[in-house]
Order: structure tokens, then sequence, then C-alpha cells
């Protein structure tokens, strides 16, 4: 196939004509995800920013039937920590180090069940086998912190969700039920990441949960759209080149 645009000749085969409109629909057409990915997590981080602004809500007065639909709102409750059956929720990484999520059960005052108070990150020690010293105060208190989601793993390998038999008891992923098992007592479905102005914690950083921000989707389309560019930029040299050749 042959022809002129902007007084160049060009010829080319249908094959490679084909070959070059497939991928450019396909580098085009990842691109667009991408920008349409980056909008959607900037609506959800919009979301979560919404929420984490609005009221607090009173665990002792109202219960949490849907996690998601309150995820990172604010709550307080009134009662007192059971400082004796503690979780150590283990291979968190910060700053680089390993380290452990202290998940403290809080008994509500009005009620049976108990909710897991992340009180923050812990580093691990030179012996893994010596358990930190996690004593605490036992007396009614009110806390405050953000409604969450435990934290979660990519690859969950069976029985990860086991704990120790001792106290305070290593665990690998948090299962709700079986830490209830354990306790004796239910326990929510969800954790309250403990406010930083907050006593009785430790290391707390608490981030909106992001895996891949919209700016990196962005990247990547600049990326696919760039490939589509450089494609495009090829294929007139070659055509250019195959033209050249046939004429001399």
């Amino acid at each position: 196939m042959k022809f002129k645009l902007l007084n160049r000749s060009f010829q080319m085969s249908w094959l490679g004509v084909s070959a070059y409109a497939l991928m450019m629909l396909l580098l085009c057409s990842l691109g667009v995800w991408q920008l349409g990915r980056a909008e959607q997590k900037k609506q959800m981080l919009l979301q979560q920013q919404a929420a984490i602004d609005s009221g607090v809500i009173n665990l002792n007065q109202q219960a949490v039937a849907d996690v998601s639909a309150v995820r990172y709102r604010k709550a307080k409750l009134t009662g007192h920590y059971d400082p004796a059956h503690q979780f150590l929720l283990d291979n968190q990484i910060v700053d680089g180090k390993t380290g452990y999520f202290v998940l403290t059960p809080f008994r509500v005052n009005g009620r049976q069940s108990a909710i897991l108070i992340n009180r923050g990150w812990l580093a691990v020690g030179g012996d893994r086998n010596q358990m930190p010293d996690l004593t605490m105060r036992t007396e009614p208190t009110e806390v405050t912190g953000r409604i969450n989601q435990f934290p979660s793993v990519g690859l969950v390998l069976k029985g990860a969700e086991i704990p120790t038999e001792n106290w305070p008891s290593v665990v690998q992923i948090v299962d709700s039920k079986v830490l209830s098992q354990k306790l004796g007592y239910e326990i929510a479905a969800f954790q309250i990441e403990l406010e930083a102005s907050v006593a009785d914690g430790y290391k707390r950083e608490w981030r909106i949960n992001v895996p891949i921000p919209p700016e990196k989707h962005l990247a990547y389309a600049v990326q696919w759209f760039g490939l589509a560019l450089t494609l495009t930029a090829l294929f007139i040299w070659i055509s250019i080149k195959n033209r050249s050749e046939h004429t001399a």
C-alpha cells in the first residue's frame, strides 16, 4: 500500500498496518483505563476524607452493621481494656523495620461484645521468644480513634489466622471469629485505630489506605500514551524507509 502525506511518500504492507492499528488500540485503551482508575482513586480519597471530617460515632449507643459504610469515621467508646488477653499482629513493616500491631480487647459498657483497639506499632526485639511488656491500666476509660478494617495480606498461608497459645498471643492475620473463640467472648469484625493523642499507645501514623495513588495511575497513563507515540514514530520511519528502498 502506497500513499502520500505532507509531500512525503509512504509504503507499507496491510499486515504492518493491521499490526500497528491493533497495537495502537491496545496502548491507547490501557492509557484510557489508567486515567479512569486515577479518577476512581481520586473520588475514593475524597469520600474517605469526607468520612474523616464527618461527626463522631458513639459506639456505646450505635452498632456498626456495615464496616465499609463507616470506614475512617472517628469513634468514641467507654469501657475498659482487657490487658490480660492481648494480640500481637505480626509482620508489620514500619520505616523498614519489622514489628507488631498491638491489638487490645476493649469491653464496651453495656455490651457483651468487645472491640479490638489497635494501640499502634511496636518493634520486634532482638529475641522473638521474648514477648514485649504490654502492661497497662485497667480502670474504666474512654478511648477515641477511627474505625477501620483489619490489616490484610496478599497471600494468606494456611493456619495464619491461628493465634499462639500464650498471652500476649501472636497472630499473622486477624479473623475475628477465631480470636473470639480464644477470648471466650465476641469481638467486632473491625478495629479502632487509637488516636495519636490518646494515652496507652505505641507508634501511630494512621493513613488512608490507597495502595496505588491517583498520581501513579496518571504516570502509568503517560507511559502507555508515550509508547503509542513512540510506536507511531517508528511506524512512520519504517514506512518512509521502505519507500526509499523501493525507489532506489
